[in-house]
């Protein structure tokens, strides 16, 4: 088996000490496996990335002598791929379309920190016609019940109760 490990900030900022951790573990995580450490740059929310937190991550890692093994790979470049996965799970019924506003989510957030229920978009099932709006998210229509358990080489079987989860922007 070979191993492929990367390191994908977000140039939202400079690159801070938990993000240089997780580069360097997984660069030497590479390196002792003879195998290949990629950095994917997470450039997809344009509002908030700059071509000056990619540069200061640039240099952030280089001061660090972490070096990609391979070209460094933007996730922007991808967006016509990503488009069409998303309009793909919109079809399957795997995702939907939010059109919640900021103050609508940042309400949603307060009032699950105070419940401890997970977010759940009103849009979640919506469709009609005289729903839509311009600007909105997509986001997996996680499930409702049930448990969900990953096989993860470190930690094992790890199980997870579906009712916890959130409906994440894809």
């Amino acid at each position: 088996m070979k191993v492929v490990t990367r390191f994908a900030p977000s140039p939202t900022g400079y690159l801070h000490l938990g993000g240089a951790r997780t580069a360097l573990f997984n660069y030497l995580f590479a390196k002792k496996h003879n195998g290949t450490f990629l950095i994917r740059i997470e450039d997809t929310d344009q509002k908030r990335s700059t071509k000056e937190a990619v540069q200061a991550i640039f240099d952030g890692l280089q001061w660090l002598n972490l070096n990609s093994t391979e070209e460094i790979v933007y996730q922007s470049e991808q967006k016509l791929k990503h488009i069409e996965v998303a309009n793909q799970l919109l079809k399957q019924g795997f995702a939907y379309k939010c059109f919640l506003n900021q103050d609508e989510i940042e309400e949603l957030r307060v009032n699950s920190r105070k419940t401890g229920v997970p977010i759940k978009s009103p849009w979640r099932n919506k469709t009609s016609k005289n729903d839509i709006h311009d600007e909105h998210v997509i986001r997996l229509k996680m499930p409702l019940e049930g448990n969900t358990t990953i096989k993860d080489k470190i930690q094992g079987e790890v199980t997870v109760d579906n009712t916890i989860l959130d409906d994440m922007i894809i």
